[in-house]
């Protein structure tokens, strides 16, 4: 595995902060007054932070002319947000901008989403025609569940936020973390658990946020921090966070690899192996990846630019790494040639943003994406080079059962996972906020073969994300432009409505 190299292609895979293209007599980036800014120049802007702060300023000033350009612009960058496209529907709709505010929305339908639009009165000033009611059901429509998926069974109701689960194929059970206990427990398939492995055996446990089955080695892998989240926190073991390594028949501690904890602040969060063994473990707080070697992690990805890391995959013959970023989308490390690349998709009719879960299965991509409205999983068929996605199929879509779904474990065909997570019930330094609104787990399956020979949404119009030239990257944005209005620059015109 040529490390290096793919350290330095995954560099290049997002567009890179760029200053924009003064003249020689141009003001510095620094100086320019972004209240004069016209459509073209901030369409010339390739920086997310830049843009970030100018949306913030706009907003500020109530510029919402300026404000819809510069939401535009950010959701052309990032095609796969559906939260960047509905704040520019928003904004459209408050300029009273009918045209813009359905035309928007209805690409959003075409993209999958759904969302209840009928009586929400921040659309007020273009609604009341019938291309709104029309725009209104069809957004509608993607709201009505789909799938042949059921909840399997239930984990019991209390206070242990499980976020992590895994299969074991000898045991004939599953295995869940908790990331308020520190334990993993064997789980039947009715929801019965027992005590398997638990911080007071010595293991030093934390919180656990990811676990992962070598049953051919007879191994269990558990990822743990130390977080406020965890009920025995001790500020001594503040940043500290590690693989562990235990024997999968016994629950014997085996070994650990504890990340430095003086440094910078590392969050290991979840796993993947492959069939020969190899184990891969993500920082999600870092965006990082690394893979176990010997007693220690080797690095293996790393871009500034990627925003958190969440599920990872590897395909059959252990040469692709796929994951996904929850706003950027899936991307994938050739670990043989030392490459990366973004998976190339359609943006008009597939999002991939959002996405918890990721899963490699028959050839295909299984992916939780609970930052979609409505919350689905779907399933993804690759080119054959495995670079892009040709065929996209939901499994199960805005089921009554999901309510934040996060990470599951491949059974066979199906994919358990956790259907409603409980973490948005604790606040933001791990105080439980309301004890009675806690529910039970509810564990789903679905069936990833489902519906395998349809036509599915086609995808095959893939275009890559641009890639960024070195000359951008040379030219990183350090300060933004200036949010200070410009008292001689005449206000944006009042937009009227259609």
């Amino acid at each position: 595995m040529n490390i290096k190299r793919l350290l330095c292609c995954l560099a290049l895979l997002l567009p890179a902060p760029m200053v924009l293209a003064d003249t020689p007599a141009a003001k510095p980036p620094a100086q320019r007054d972004a209240t004069t800014f016209t459509e073209a120049q901030i369409n010339e802007i390739t920086s997310p932070a830049v843009l970030n702060r100018m949306i913030t300023g706009y907003e500020r000033l109530d510029d919402q002319q300026r404000l819809a350009w510069t939401l535009a612009r950010m959701s052309a960058l990032h095609p796969d947000s559906g939260d960047l496209r509905m704040l520019l529907a928003l904004t459209y709709a408050k300029q009273g901008d009918k045209s813009k505010t359905y035309d928007l929305l209805l690409k959003m339908k075409a993209q999958g989403y759904g969302v209840d639009l009928k009586d929400d009165p921040r659309f007020e000033k273009v609604t009341g025609t019938e291309a709104w009611d029309y725009v209104v059901q069809n957004l509608q429509l993607n709201l009505q569940p789909f799938g042949e998926g059921k909840v399997a069974f239930e984990l019991p109701k209390g206070d242990t936020l499980f976020e992590s689960i895994a299969w074991d194929p000898k045991r004939q059970k599953f295995l869940v973390g908790s990331v308020r206990d520190g334990q993993v427990r064997i789980a039947d398939k009715n929801g019965k658990l027992s005590e398997f492995i638990t911080p007071a055996d010595g293991s030093g446990l934390w919180s656990v946020y990811s676990i992962a089955v070598d049953a051919p080695r007879d191994l269990l892998y558990v990822t743990s921090s130390s977080t406020l989240y965890f009920k025995g926190f001790r500020k001594e073991d503040f940043n500290k966070t590690g693989l562990f390594k235990f024997k999968l028949s016994t629950g014997k501690l085996l070994g650990k690899i504890l990340m430095p904890s003086n440094e910078r602040t590392h969050t290991l969060s979840s796993i993947t192996i492959g069939k020969d063994g190899k184990v891969f473990v993500a920082d999600g707080l870092l965006n990082e990846i690394y893979t176990v070697e010997g007693d220690a992690l080797k690095l293996v990805v790393a871009n500034p630019k990627l925003t958190s890391i969440r599920g990872m995959a590897i395909s059959d013959d252990g040469n692709t790494l796929y994951f996904a970023d929850y706003a950027l989308g899936i991307f994938g490390a050739d670990l043989k040639a030392g490459s990366g690349f973004p998976l190339a998709h359609d943006t008009t009719t597939l999002v991939l943003g959002g996405i918890e879960g990721l899963y490699w299965h028959d050839g295909t991509l299984v992916a939780i994406e609970n930052g979609m409205s409505p919350n689905r999983v779907i399933r993804l068929h690759l080119s054959k080079d495995g670079k892009s996605v040709v065929k996209m199929m939901p499994i199960d879509a805005a089921n009554p059962a999901f309510d934040l779904p996060t990470y599951g474990t491949v059974v066979g065909n199906d994919l358990y996972f956790i259907a409603n997570s409980q973490k948005n019930h604790y606040g933001q330094y791990g105080d439980l906020k309301d004890k009675d609104a806690l529910e039970a787990v509810r564990i789903f399956r679905s069936n990833m073969h489902f519906a395998w020979n349809e036509k599915g949404i086609s995808t095959g119009n893939a275009v890559p994300i641009r890639q960024a030239s070195p000359e951008e990257g040379r030219k990183m944005l350090q300060q933004g432009p200036s949010m200070q209005p410009n008292p001689q620059a005449p206000a944006p015109a009042e937009k009227k409505g259609d």
